[in-house]
């Protein structure tokens, strides 16, 4: 039988492209051969950096290879983010992924440089970190059914402090006062710690804050946890229900962090950093630091955290139009 003949220039092009394909290839298999930088698009110090600082050394030994953190700051985390959005999707520049820069920035700015969906592959969800409704002692409230007798007895209803104008915990709070129609005036500060000290000392009737940074007051009894607004009780307070068990359906809002890769990288080294993080995150000496941050360790598959990412944005995308929340 004769075989068939091919021109030579076909031949040509069919080995080239092959020879091509090999470093690409060969580099996938090889992956991490080199550091990874971890782009945290906030300044050094906080929950944020504090959680990444510590899952990149783990994670780095994981691959074998150093996780060097590298803070770039500005813009409420939409310039590091960008940076990430537009790096080479070669696996060497990841970002940790924050729910205010991710799910709320394309809600209450007019415009940002990235689209948080089509320009990155998630590789996991790190974490939760809980958020709570803080009431000073002297209100005399103890649950949120209280809370609710309590609003209707004030002319103007309950003042909230939260972090600041779009933070989690102002969406919070507004998808609180939605959910309930309870009246309610939003007092911004300039980070959460303000407004808690301030519902200690009485200036304020509530707020709306993350757990681990109110635990010190609730424990003194200086402050009145109402509530944690996620889905499962916190591990650190079990004895305060969540705003599900308190008759609000489905009610879950919470700030999280991730880890996500620029779009197009290679799925074997998506899988790969994927498989490291589950390992990291599923150790329990790794889930009782994280929980001395006040996050709540989260293992799961990329597709779980893509999903999660589309569904807060719409969720943030009904409670900031309703709001009328902008930050232009």
């Amino acid at each position: 039988m004769k075989l068939p003949r091919y021109p030579l220039t076909v031949l040509t092009t069919a080995l080239a492209l092959a020879v091509c394909g090999l470093p690409a290839a060969h580099a996938q298999n090889d992956y991490p051969n080199k550091p990874i930088r971890l782009i945290v698009p906030f300044a050094n110090a906080g929950v944020t950096d504090t959680s990444a600082r510590i899952v990149a050394e783990k994670l780095g030994q994981q691959l074998g290879q150093q996780i060097v953190v590298d803070n770039k700051p500005g813009a409420g985390g939409n310039i590091g983010t960008q940076m990430v959005a537009k790096a080479e999707p070669d696996g060497y520049t990841l970002l940790l992924g924050y729910d205010g820069t991710l799910v709320i920035n394309p809600n209450v700015y007019a415009k940002v440089p990235f689209d948080p969906v089509k320009d990155f592959a998630p590789i996991g969800k790190i974490g939760d970190a809980l958020l709570l409704i803080a009431a000073n002692p002297k209100l005399g409230v103890k649950n949120i059914a209280d809370l609710q007798k309590y609003a209707r007895t004030l002319p103007g209803g309950v003042s909230y402090g939260s972090a600041g104008n779009g933070s989690t915990t102002h969406l919070a709070g507004e998808m609180f006062h939605q959910r309930t129609g309870m009246a309610m005036t939003h007092v911004p500060y300039k980070g959460g710690g303000q407004a808690l000290l301030d519902v200690v000392g009485g200036t304020l009737p509530i707020t709306f804050a993350a757990v681990t940074g109110a635990m010190p007051f609730v424990k003194s009894g200086q402050v009145e946890a109402l509530a944690v607004t996620s889905r499962e009780r916190a591990p650190s307070l079990p004895n305060v229900p969540t705003l599900i068990e308190a008759g609000l359906k489905d009610f879950e809002i919470n700030s999280w962090v991730g880890l996500l890769a620029p779009a197009k990288t290679p799925q074997p080294v998506l899988d790969k950093l994927s498989a490291a993080l589950q390992k990291v995150l599923n150790d329990p000496a790794m889930r009782e630091r994280l929980a001395s941050l006040g996050i709540v360790a989260t293992p799961g598959t990329p597709d779980a955290y893509g999903k999660e990412i589309v569904r807060d944005l719409q969720k943030n995308k009904a409670i900031t139009k309703a709001a009328h929340i902008s930050l232009d």
